[in-house]
Parts: C-alpha cells; structure tokens; sequence
C-alpha cells in the first residue's frame, strides 16, 4: 500500500469513526497497519487507534498502540513524532492510573529538543501532567501544571485544549471542596463548546455537562445535577463512550444517594463499577467503593461498610491517591469509634492526618483543614492554595507556605 493510498485510507476510517461505525472505521485502520509501507502513514494510523481505543475504554489496547507508535517513531528518527508518541504513552498510562509512569513520560517529552510539535503539543503535556499529580492528590503541582496548560491554550487559540483543561479545573476544585468554582470551570467549558465548538465532537459538550453535574450535586442543586447528567449520559451512549457511561453512572448512583434513595444508588453503584472494572479504572472504581461504604454507613449496616472500605483502601494505595486514603480513614474512624474500638480507632485518626499532612491541604494561615468543608479557595501565583477569607483578612505579601519551606535547613 502506497503513500497516496495510505493516506485515503485513513482518511476513509476518520469518516467512518465521525459518523460513529466505529468497529468498520477501526478495521479500516488495522488493514492499513498490515499491508501498509509508510511509515508516516504506520505512524498516523497508530495515532488514530490510540485515539479511538482511548475513547472506547479499551486502554490496554490504548497501550499496546503507543509501545509500538513509539518504535515508528524511533525507526523514522524525526523529533516531532518522538514527542507525540511518549504524549500517547503518557495519556495511556494516566488512564490506566499509572500516575508515577504518566509523569515520567511527561517529563520526558518536556525534555526533548524544541520542535513545532513542541509549541503544540505542549500544553497536552502539561494538561496529562496535571491530571496525573492529581490523581495522587499532589494539588500544588496539579494547579501548576493545568496554569501552564492554560496559558498554552490561550497563547494558542487552541479553545478545545481550553475546555478540557477547564473541566480538570472543575474536577480540581471538587476535591479541595470549593464548589462555586468547581461549578464555574466546567460552565466556561460548556460555553466553549456553545461558542466555538460546532465542529468538534459532541464529546466535549459531554465532558462538560458531567463536570457541571458533579458540582451541582456537591452544591445540593440535584435536579440541575440531574439534568446534566443525563445531557452527558445521552451523548456517552451514542457515541459507545465506555469511560464517561462509567462516570455518568457513578454520579446518577451519588445524586441518588444524596436524596436518600438508596434502593436506586445500588444498582447505578454496581453499573458502574462493572464497566470500571472492564476498562482498568482504579480510581474509579475506589470512587464506587467510597459510595457504596456510605450507603451502608447509612443504613446502619457497618460490617458492610467496612468491607467496601478495605477493598477501596487496598486500590487507593495501589494508584498512589491521597485524598482517596484520607476519605476511607476518616469513614473508618466513624466506624470504629461507633463499635468503640479504641485500637482500631487510634489507628485510623493518624493515618487521617499523615494524609493531610501529605496533601498539605490546610490553610497556611488559619492551619484548618482545606476540604473539609465546601469554602471559597484562592491560589497564590506558586500555586499554594489558601482559605480566600484568610487572604482577604490577613493580607500577604508572599506565600506563607513557600516562606515555611525555605527556612527547613538543608541535610548534605
């Protein structure tokens, strides 16, 4: 298969993934890979497999295509085409929650030589980042890196970039519990996808809506909540969205569970963490086992809940993240201390605050906890995020956090 026909083939399978035969558009690509000689053309192909495996959920196979998309790269010695592969290899590991190998292919492609791939690419970069560190709950460096991706995006025009790293915002500040701004993330992305979005995939209107949907339901507006959920769910079905059904489901069984409809959260709980299971969502699937603890918790059933939690906490500790670790220790200690199990008890309080003080999620002015409860947050230019009241009350000049830092004397 010639260079010309290569590229007519691939663009045939585009066509076909676009108008969602995606099974037919996939085969179109397989031949290619195959019979074709090109190997700019082998490469592209294995760009638009990962592209599509990635969508699917079938991330191991997401995988197994960057391994090889990386020796093409390799064989064809061009810099440009390094880069967007160890990019693939980063995306592909951070879906599987491989968060520590996402970060180190990320660096790696931050330190390969400048190229025109390099100014575009970049801000993907830095977005994959961002969403590795936060998986392991390391926010600092999170926001860092989605305020670097940000300003790729807006250096750029680049508006699709903007609104995925707009909704890893939103995701951001569900976690440290400002809700308002959590909320207001995923509504600028939703208006980018109004404003300048008629040629993209419906995707990003999903992304958008699902984001919005787990804000409103932390804010208690669970109708909105609802209503955005199903936007989401909607456009996951039709386009056989695997990863965002899974998402959808676990935010339907969490609305649910808000209203104290329990009967109806447990088999949305157990929908979700099928498809989890299938496509290799760990964090996921912690986030299933977290809810499911509390619908025991409460119906009283602590045995139950207790066993959710030990299954969640052996997958928290398994992809590294924080704040998932700190949430099962402080439900266990609930627990524990209702059974007056003193030992057990004890136990799980210092794990809570190793934790926090992990995370550092406290407010370097006041030292309450940040995310304990839904407050107004506010990020000094390092990144270091403080109570907005307390910056508002306190006034200062530089961060108090980065100020403790510098003063820890140094061991040779």
């Amino acid at each position: 298969m010639g260079q010309d026909q290569t590229k007519q083939q691939i663009e045939k399978g585009l066509q076909l993934y676009q108008s969602n035969q995606t099974e037919k558009a996939l085969q179109v690509w397989m031949k290619v890979l195959e019979k074709g000689s090109d190997l700019v053309g082998r490469f592209r192909v294995l760009g638009c497999l990962v592209t599509a495996h990635s969508e699917m959920g079938r991330y191991k196979e997401m995988l197994k295509f960057a391994v090889v998309q990386i020796d093409t790269a390799r064989e064809l010695e061009d810099a440009d085409f390094l880069l967007e592969s160890y990019l693939n290899l980063a995306r592909s590991n951070e879906k599987l929650c491989e968060f520590h190998k996402t970060i180190s292919y990320c660096k790696t492609c931050l330190g390969l030589p400048g190229t025109r791939a390099g100014a575009q690419l970049g801000g993907q970069v830095s977005l994959s980042m961002g969403n590795a560190f936060l998986g392991l709950s390391l926010f600092q460096k999170a926001l860092e890196s989605f305020e670097k991706a940000l300003r790729y995006a807006h250096n750029n025009d680049d508006t699709m970039l903007e609104c995925r790293v707009c909704c890893s915002l939103g995701s951001f500040y569900a976690q440290v519990k400002d809700y308002e701004k959590a909320l207001f993330f995923p509504c600028k992305a939703a208006e980018l996808v109004n404003d300048y979005g008629k040629g993209w995939s419906l995707k990003y209107r999903a992304m958008s809506q699902y984001h919005m949907a787990v804000a409103y339901r932390l804010l208690g507006h669970l109708g909105s909540a609802m209503e955005c959920c199903e936007e989401s769910m909607k456009i996951a079905l039709q386009h056989g969205d695997r990863p965002l059904q899974a998402l959808c489901l676990l935010c339907f069984a969490d609305i649910h569970r808000s209203r104290g409809d329990l009967e109806t959260a447990f088999p949305r709980y157990d929908s979700a963490m099928s498809i989890m299971t299938e496509i290799g969502n760990r964090l996921g699937q912690v986030h299933v086992l977290l809810g499911v603890a509390k619908c025991w918790m409460a119906r009283k059933v602590l045995d139950k809940a207790l066993d959710a939690i030990e299954k969640a906490q052996d997958l928290a500790e398994e992809v590294g993240n924080k704040l998932s670790q700190l949430k099962l220790h402080c439900l266990s200690e609930v627990i524990y201390r209702s059974k007056g199990l003193q030992q057990e008890l004890r136990s799980h309080v210092v794990s809570f605050h190793e934790c926090v003080e992990e995370t550092e999620l406290y407010c370097g002015l006041c030292g309450e906890s940040i995310g304990e409860k839904n407050s107004r947050l506010q990020a000094l230019p390092c990144s270091h995020v403080f109570h907005l009241r307390c910056l508002q009350t306190n006034g200062t000049r530089s961060c108090p956090n980065c100020r403790r830092s510098s003063m820890k004397p140094g061991f040779v």
